[in-house]
């Protein structure tokens, strides 16, 4: 008789809302232990408590993803109480408008620290754990990691530069038996670009725009993010590296409006 797998140990960055919290909820729901990992405390609380309350396990860090120290303690931490990781996801992102005549260099800084400089730093942490476990990375990118978009010059970058991480650090630690892919959502209803200063009333008119820019006539769900990120973490996609997913109503294929 086939001994039952032990739960995965996910490490799920950003977890405290929009689609870093359906990932976690997703993994949690298929009985793997999720480390959710955010800034704000009460919200990594309300998401432990969500998962706990739906029979999921889930234990949480407060680390600012752009701190190294907090970083450093977040990965000892997880050593320290599992001895082992199988998934990281990568899901902690930061957005701001601006052009290549108005991006301020401390706005240029933000989105690099946030989108890729963490997580690289996170990967490079993590890849030793990883590599004992034979487990995989799953990164959200972004629709304008694969294209070019006005007015988001900082985001597009960095997104593109998430991807060409992703594919180097999958052919990097393809022989040790470690997948790294990324899922390059559109649209996506979440606080993020809330977060970075659009008002409630722009916002609604973003998502009603964009429902014109997606060929499929609609923005994106959180959950369905999840599943992809799921999927692609599984042993269903153990062929599956260096990959960058779109999953954006077919927004990628349309030209910028």
């Amino acid at each position: 008789m086939k001994d039952k797998p032990h739960p995965r140990i996910v490490m799920v960055t950003g977890a405290t809302s929009g689609i870093g919290r359906a990932v976690a909820r997703r993994f949690a729901s298929a009985s793997d232990r999720v480390i959710a990992v955010g800034r704000d405390s009460s919200a990594l609380d309300e998401v432990a408590a969500d998962i706990v309350r739906d029979g999921g396990e889930c234990s949480t860090i407060r680390c600012d993803v752009t701190n190294d120290a907090d970083v450093d303690k977040a990965f000892e931490n997880v050593i320290g109480e599992t001895s082992r990781l199988d998934v990281l996801v990568n899901a902690a992102g930061h957005i701001s408008t601006g052009s290549i005549e108005n991006t301020s260099l401390a706005a240029w800084d933000a989105m690099m620290n946030v989108n890729l400089r963490a997580v690289f730093h996170l990967m490079q942490l993590a890849s030793p754990l990883l590599i004992k476990s034979k487990g995989n990375v799953v990164n959200i990118s972004s629709v304008t990691g694969l294209r070019s978009f006005p007015g988001v010059l900082a985001y597009c970058v960095s997104k593109a530069g998430l991807d060409q991480l992703t594919r180097c650090a999958a052919l990097e630690l393809a022989p040790k038996g470690v997948r790294v892919n990324a899922v390059n959502p559109g649209v996506v209803v979440t606080e993020i670009h809330k977060r970075g200063g659009m008002s409630a009333e722009d916002y609604m008119a973003f998502l009603e725009h964009s429902k014109t820019t997606h060929p499929l006539g609609r923005v994106g769900d959180p959950g369905e993010i999840a599943e992809l990120v799921f999927y692609l973490a599984s042993e269903n996609a153990g062929w599956i590296t260096g990959a960058t997913y779109q999953i954006d109503g077919g927004r990628a294929l349309t030209c910028a409006r």
